[in-house]
């Protein structure tokens, strides 16, 4: 089953003053209890009530005549009847016999429309006052308890940030202090390690001018071993001609210079 809601709505309603003196607002206390199905309202100016009770076949037949639901009706008249609502005009007239009719309007697809509903005057008007006033210093207390504690929710909430923005900024110069001193070792690593790759570049052209010096000796002196080798073959070869003619003439003179006799 459905909790019923409950709503209080406070009117200003323009009324004869008598006496020539013209209208004067008075207010008009709407408390409603919305169902499911159907509604209650009670209604009071703090000296005299008036009840309505909407049945269920009541509110059917409405909703039915204006082409709505039951709970299309229903949210629509809770919205005007719970808050007022701007640009919509209540009233709060005589409908006799003691009794009041409550209407608002509002607009539909540009078009202005009115709800009344008939209200009997309250059987106990002080009982019916009362629990107006009841609800109202009910919803009042709930208010300023939820006032108090997001106060202090809010105060909590402030004190923390306060907390977070004084860590924040501590953390933001602790972090400039770190990244100010890395830095400054990391330019004094680097220097070092220029310092180190400029002597190693030096070193190395040094070394580099002092091998070529014996390299370019080398070089001279295989190109006169090679010819030293050259004259050699050379005489090699000549010495062999000279014992190869020699041979010959031994052979040559070795063999018998006449003819043979027969």
């Amino acid at each position: 089953m459905d909790t019923p809601r409950h709503t209080c709505l406070k009117l200003e309603i323009r009324v004869d003053g008598g006496g020539g003196s013209g209208s004067v607002a008075e207010p008009v206390f709407v408390k409603g209890t919305w169902h499911p199905t159907r509604f209650d309202l009670s209604i009071t100016d703090g000296l005299h009530a008036w009840n309505c009770h909407a049945t269920e076949e009541e509110v059917k037949e409405r909703a039915s005549s204006w082409d709505q639901t039951v709970s299309d009706y229903l949210d629509l008249a809770e919205r005007y009847l719970g808050f007022q609502q701007s640009g919509s005009v209540y009233g709060f007239s005589d409908a006799g016999n003691g009794s009041k009719r409550l209407s608002w309007t509002f607009e539909k697809e540009g078009t202005k429309l009115e709800w009344r509903w008939k209200c009997q005057p309250s059987p106990d008007c002080k009982r019916t006052t009362a629990q107006v006033l009841d609800f109202l210093m009910d919803a009042n207390i709930r208010l300023s308890e939820e006032v108090v504690w997001k106060m202090q929710s809010f105060d909590t909430l402030k004190l923390e940030a306060e907390k977070c923005l004084a860590q924040s900024e501590k953390l933001s110069s602790e972090k400039s202090e770190f990244e100010s001193e890395i830095y400054g070792k990391f330019v004094n690593v680097l220097n070092t390690k220029k310092a180190k790759l400029r002597e190693l570049r030096d070193r190395l052209s040094k070394q580099g001018t002092a091998h070529q010096l014996p390299e370019d000796e080398e070089d001279q002196s295989t190109d006169k071993t090679e010819s030293f080798d050259e004259g050699t073959d050379n005489e090699d070869d000549r010495g062999k001609n000279i014992l190869d003619s020699s041979k010959d003439a031994t052979t040559s003179a070795s063999k018998p210079r006449g003819r043979k006799r027969k």
